[in-house]
């Protein structure tokens, strides 16, 4: 039986909207989580555009790797082709990932497009705390997104010292 793996390193990890056999905590290399995708729909606007998470090149990241049923991959990819690639900001890939268990599975992940204009770059911890402490969008304020992000990794044993810098800043300006 084919096994199809998808993996995720934001909402997609407490969130999936998808049926899955099986969940488990995965490990990849050579990308990591950022805030280098700039929202001017959800988390901002294109006049005062917010962050959301994009896997960009790089380091290491800890997500959550979903198993899917053979019989159930061709509609699990087309949700997450609808929900991921609205405006192209994102690559589909398939990467090889280390599961908690210790096997090593290739899963479907949706990469940055370095090339793309929403593309933020590598933005520093202090750099990003001010974008996401003053934007808002249709899904309300970009603060609320980061927060709630780092909330969910720490709720699954996931560290993630940049985004805790990140929210250390926008404490921080906001202290000041």
């Amino acid at each position: 039986m084919d096994e199809f793996w998808v993996f995720g390193y934001g909402s997609l990890m407490w969130n999936p909207g998808f049926e899955f056999a099986e969940r488990s905590q995965a490990l990849i290399y050579g990308y990591r989580r950022s805030l280098c995708v700039r929202s001017w729909v959800h988390r901002g606007t294109e006049q005062n555009p917010g962050l959301v998470l994009g896997l960009d090149r790089g380091g290491s990241c800890r997500g959550m790797a979903f198993s899917v049923a053979p019989e159930n991959w061709e509609e699990v990819i087309e949700y997450l082709r609808a929900r991921e690639l609205v405006t192209n900001v994102y690559l589909e890939r398939k990467v090889p990932l280390l599961l908690a268990d210790g096997r090593a599975v290739k899963a479907v992940t949706y990469v940055v497009d370095r090339a793309h204009r929403q593309y933020a770059g590598a933005l520093d911890a202090l750099e990003a705390a001010r974008v996401v402490d003053q934007a808002e969008g249709q899904s309300g304020p970009n603060d609320a997104y980061v927060f709630n992000t780092l909330a969910h990794l720490k709720e699954m044993g996931i560290r993630d010292h940049w985004l805790e810098q990140v929210v250390g800043e926008v404490e921080r300006l906001r202290a000041a």
